[in-house]
């Protein structure tokens, strides 16, 4: 686990992007885990041998020691059947390695992997949290607020702003 943290940190500093490193000094110091949240797994996972054979080449080492080790993490899910579709929880998830769930505790920087299946629409939403997404493979068509659709490769940041529609 530790490894995974040290090398999604690296991955983060390495693409030096001025949006990135707005979040990295909330990056906690010496970010080890302390906490062993039960591990949980999800149906989006059969997804994650593909997602990472095919992620950008900078982020191999995360994506492999990310499948390595996902049996061990805990996946979540924010939705429900009823806010949504049985066939978009089957191709959803998401973990945290920093923040207020993850091994490595956080108040102030919410850090992790969110997974989706192929052709799968993320309900549009907004929250008070700002959010930086980091697509590290596949190809993502993404919509903030009015503005129109846009296909954002792996490697190019994706900002919202809090409370922000996306």
């Amino acid at each position: 686990m530790e490894q995974l943290i040290a090398a999604t940190e690296a991955l983060l500093h390495g693409f030096g992007d001025n949006e990135i490193g707005c979040f990295l000094p909330l990056w906690p110091q010496r970010a080890r885990p302390t906490r062993c949240p039960e591990a949980r797994r999800l149906p989006v996972l059969r997804w994650l041998d593909t997602a990472c054979i095919q992620g950008l080449p900078e982020a191999a080492d995360v994506l492999g020691r990310l499948r390595a080790l996902a049996p061990a993490l805990q996946w979540r899910q924010t939705y429900t059947a009823a806010q949504t579709s049985q066939r978009f929880l089957d191709r959803y998830g998401w973990t945290e390695l920093v923040g207020l769930r993850g091994p490595v505790p956080s108040g102030h920087l919410a850090a992790g992997f969110l997974l989706l299946g192929p052709n799968t629409l993320y309900p549009p939403h907004r929250h008070a949290a700002e959010e930086l997404y980091l697509p590290l493979g596949g190809r993502a068509i993404w919509q903030r607020g009015a503005e129109p659709w846009q296909d954002r490769p792996a490697g190019q940041p994706i900002h919202h702003a809090p409370w922000q529609s996306h």
